[in-house]
């Protein structure tokens, strides 16, 4: 008997008793290839002795010395790091401990700038449908995931959703990808006028869709006329980085690649690899300044923030993230984990899109390739191909309700960093050996 409230109260979880590059052990001595990154949190894989060395060192000299007492070096040498690499314009960082924490501070700051600035008026979020921007329930209003939104809405703030940029569901036939991302942002400047472009605060975007819809990548321009929106009225444009973020699109901030710079912009996961609990918000000059010249402090904070063990793993991440070059080898292997799923899953009939960029990759199942039809949700598609690609030594992120939070499956692959050619070819394989054996059990019932 367990005393943890795991995730699924009747699952029987194997037990990881060890992490070493790509693969995680269990306690039986399976080994198992960790090609979603956990939650595409390892980004330099399990057990890297130089993380591993960053943290004994943190741990002799200091363990925890609380923000409204201190500063560390270690956290002040991160912000340092996160803002010299990041869009112009994006120079203070607020350190949490994880993704939920980041995209809380970043609503809240952006109610907070309004206030400081005069316009207290300014309330209302947009976000997009068949999003996901954490669990604490500011995020989760934001968020436009169905399923984990609908029994805690009468919790939830007030907030809007407009469609995602999902081109492979709402392009129409003949039109162009540009035009379809000039239409799918057009629906943000709609929402604006529809609430009273005065009383907009922000709105709330991943650069690339995450767990919810499985690696969708906006259409060409899709954000550049998502910034000129904001712009034209007043609202502040936050940037959902936190799956998509810190090197797994192949940019170590996602948004280099769509030529935009948000307000707000929030980072977790391969921020610090797993190997300690961080996540930070990046804010721009200007709403530092508004603090800065108003109150003079931002009303938040947690116990943990800035947490020197945290900030040391953040530190040891980056350093060999830059000293290995593996922004490199993330495009290199991204490129190649495409071209391998392409190749081998590209012709089943039941795979509909293979998407994604760098090593963010998704694959859309769908029941009837030329309608786009998706299986019955009650089928569970996406919970057979775990348990399949378990069997066969394979951890995958798969997910269900793509389409519209009830229909719909997909699987995210997000492998570490550090991937070489034949793991994602070991990787791609053990797949499609998955997913067969999962279609299998459907057709036989």
């Amino acid at each position: 008997m367990t005393h943890l409230l795991h995730r699924s109260i009747h699952a029987t979880l194997p037990v990881a008793v060890s992490g070493a590059g790509i693969e995680i052990t269990d306690q039986t001595g399976k080994r198992y290839i960790d090609a979603s990154g956990g939650a595409a949190v390892s980004c330099l894989g399990h057990g890297h002795p130089d993380v591993l060395a960053a943290l004994h060192e943190q741990l002799d000299r200091m363990a925890y010395a609380h923000t409204g007492f201190f500063t560390t070096e270690v956290a002040e040498r991160l912000a340092d790091m996160l803002v010299e690499a990041a869009p112009e314009g994006l120079d203070h960082v607020y350190l949490v401990s994880g993704g939920s924490e980041a995209v809380e501070a970043a609503l809240k700051m952006a109610r907070q700038y309004f206030v400081e600035t005069g316009q207290p008026q300014r309330r209302h979020v947009i976000a997009r449908r068949q999003s996901y921007h954490g669990n604490t329930l500011g995020a989760l209003a934001a968020g436009g995931n169905e399923w984990r939104r609908t029994q805690f809405s009468p919790l939830l703030i007030e907030t809007h959703h407009i469609a995602p940029c999902y081109a492979y569901r709402e392009q129409k036939d003949g039109e162009s990808l540009e035009d379809y991302g000039l239409r799918a942002a057009q629906e943000l400047e709609d929402k604006i006028l529809e609430l009273g472009a005065e009383e907009v605060m922000a709105f709330v975007a991943e650069p690339v869709v995450g767990a919810t819809a499985g690696a969708i990548p906006p259409a060409p321009g899709y954000f550049r006329r998502i910034r000129e929106i904001c712009d034209k009225y007043g609202v502040l444009l936050i940037l959902d980085e936190v799956m998509c973020g810190m090197g797994r699109t192949g940019s170590l901030y996602a948004c280099e690649q769509d030529d935009i710079v948000p307000d707000l912009l929030s980072i977790a996961k391969g921020l610090g690899g797993g190997y300690q609990p961080i996540g930070a918000t990046l804010l721009s000059r200007r709403i530092f300044e508004a603090f800065a010249n108003g109150t003079g402090f931002f009303q938040h904070g947690h116990t943990y923030m800035g947490h020197p063990m945290a900030a040391a793993a953040g530190v040891a991440v980056q350093t060999v993230i830059r000293r290995d070059h593996l922004l490199d080898n993330v495009r290199a292997m991204g490129n190649f984990l495409s071209a391998q799923l392409h190749e081998q899953l590209g012709q089943n009939p039941h795979v509909g899109d293979i998407r994604g960029r760098g090593l963010f990759m998704g694959v859309e199942l769908v029941r009837d390739r030329e309608t786009k039809e998706p299986f019955d949700p009650a089928l569970k598609l996406h919970a057979r191909i775990k348990r399949e690609a378990m069997e066969r030594g394979l951890m995958v992120y798969p997910m269900g309700g793509t389409i519209n939070g009830r229909s719909g499956d997909h699987i995210l692959l997000a492998p570490p960093f550090i991937v070489t050619e034949k793991d994602v070819e070991t990787i791609v394989n053990r797949l499609g050996q998955a997913i067969g054996a999962a279609l299998s059990t459907i057709s036989s019932n």
